[in-house]
């Protein structure tokens, strides 16, 4: 089984998180966040992956650093999760709607992070998450999952739809990026033999 446990305590947040990437999209999710916890909740179904989550924040400030010090957890249980990716797919992407709105996501698990994030969003708050955190969100994971991340919201209305769109979607891409191809066997996806 693909999995680990992670923790990092701050001046600012306390995380405890658990991720297996073998598993069945089970999840317990508090972050203190609602609109938050409900994405990584969708990230979790979509991507099939256990994840588990108790994050407590300087929430009395804003939302910021409990949303990016959890994308650095996940990031760093991703990685160490995966170990030498020896037989996965690697690369997977898509185009996911969520009703009136769609999001084209792709992925390579690549050991270089870049991420481009790109859309149309208004800076607004959808409960209490302010919509800017989706970048400051996808920028620690990605730099500590070390992976290339494109994301682009085409289209939307909804800032609700557009955002779930994108999280399902990163779900669905990781959990086929990190399965394993039944043609490569044990061997490093990458002419170099190396990620």
């Amino acid at each position: 089984m693909r999995k680990t446990s992670v923790q990092r305590k701050t001046m600012e947040t306390d995380i405890n998180l658990s991720l297996c990437l073998d598993g069945t999209g089970h999840h317990d999710i508090h972050t203190g966040i609602g609109f938050f916890d409900h994405m990584l909740a969708l990230l979790s179904a979509h991507s099939l992956f256990d994840l588990s989550i108790k994050a407590h924040g300087d929430l009395h400030i804003d939302a910021h650093h409990c949303v990016e010090d959890v994308g650095i957890c996940l990031g760093q249980a991703f990685r160490i999760s995966l170990g030498d990716c020896k037989g996965i797919y690697r690369y997977s992407s898509g185009l996911f709607p969520m009703d009136e709105a769609l999001a084209q996501v792709a992925v390579d698990i690549s050991n270089r992070p870049s991420l481009v994030f790109k859309h149309p969003m208004e800076k607004v708050k959808i409960g209490e998450f302010d919509t800017e955190l989706c970048h400051e969100f996808l920028n620690a994971f990605v730099s500590h999952a070390r992976i290339t991340l494109h994301m682009h919201i085409l289209y939307g209305e909804n800032h609700h739809h557009m955002v779930e769109s994108c999280f399902k979607g990163l779900g669905r891409i990781l959990g086929h990026a990190c399965a394993q191809d039944p043609k490569r066997h044990d061997s490093i996806p990458s002419t170099k033999g190396v990620l």
